[in-house]
């Protein structure tokens, strides 16, 4: 069922999410102070599944090691993979990469606007591409992420379980400051953190909802750990693995070849690289 709502009520929900911004934005965020779609592109993949305080240094850091879409490209997929440790989810790294090439072959390394153009690139898909046309481009394109969904449940769903996004959609569009969805956008989000802050955990009566699985002694810190060894040591055999991580021999046999399956490592000789 969707919501209809009036222009007063409207009106009073910008009201709260602007003032709180205004008075208490996280103003400082380094990918809010450019307009370049290429470090926006960066700071959206970075922010998937990964906290703004983990992001932060991690972002200024790959910065300053790829300036420029071009630089990216060319980039080898080791010296990214390096950069990005510490990040986790390592496959974003390898899809950023190849956005990077593909971008600097058919855009002439150009970040396109339509979110459909994105969309079609490694690892972006539709709330990404999304973010990505309004933050660098403004615009009024509707999307919902976690800060995002908190909000509209916490306002519009006070009572409701099972709350699905096609619903806040609805209100998303509706409510759409469409002169300056960018900055609307950082006020929603600012707003969600809040409420994340102050109040139980809202997105648990979301449909889309699901519990994080525990990160120690999982498939992906054992990747995690594969990864930044070869990172560190430019390569390493499948047994000297096993003897450094200490994990079962079935587990490395998955894991190698689930991260070659990603284009995240190869196999030369008996011994994994990073390409």
């Amino acid at each position: 069922m969707k919501h209809k709502l009036t222009h007063r009520h409207i009106k009073a929900f910008r009201k709260t999410i602007w003032n709180y911004y205004h008075n208490n934005g996280r103003h400082h965020l380094p990918w809010r102070k450019t307009k370049s779609p290429y470090r926006i592109l960066v700071s959206e993949i970075m922010l998937q599944q990964t906290q703004v305080e983990r992001v932060i240094p991690k972002y200024k850091q790959f910065l300053k090691t790829f300036p420029s879409l071009k630089s990216l490209a060319r980039a080898p997929l080791s010296e990214v993979v390096a950069v990005w440790q510490g990040l986790g989810y390592n496959r974003r790294a390898v899809s950023l990469k190849k956005t990077a090439g593909m971008l600097a072959e058919k855009y002439n390394a150009r970040v396109p606007w339509s979110p459909q153009e994105l969309q079609s690139l490694p690892g972006i898909g539709q709330s990404t591409a999304s973010a990505i046309a309004a933050f660098a481009f403004n615009k009024p394109v509707p999307f919902v992420e976690t800060n995002i969904r908190t909000v509209y449940i916490h306002f519009f769903f006070p009572k409701k379980k099972k709350v699905h996004d096609n619903e806040i959609i609805s209100l998303v569009e509706q409510t759409m400051d469409s002169t300056n969805p960018r900055e609307w956008y950082y006020a929603l989000m600012d707003y969600g953190v809040y409420l994340k802050k102050s109040i139980n955990n809202l997105n648990s009566r979301s449909i889309h909802y699901t519990k994080q699985s525990r990160f120690k002694g999982s498939s992906r810190q054992i990747r995690g750990k594969i990864v930044r060894l070869l990172s560190l040591n430019g390569g390493m055999s499948k047994r000297k693995l096993e003897q450094t991580i200490q994990a079962k021999n079935h587990e490395i046999d998955t894991i190698l070849w689930q991260l070659q399956k990603d284009g995240l490592i190869r196999k030369k000789g008996r011994t994994f690289v990073i390409d």
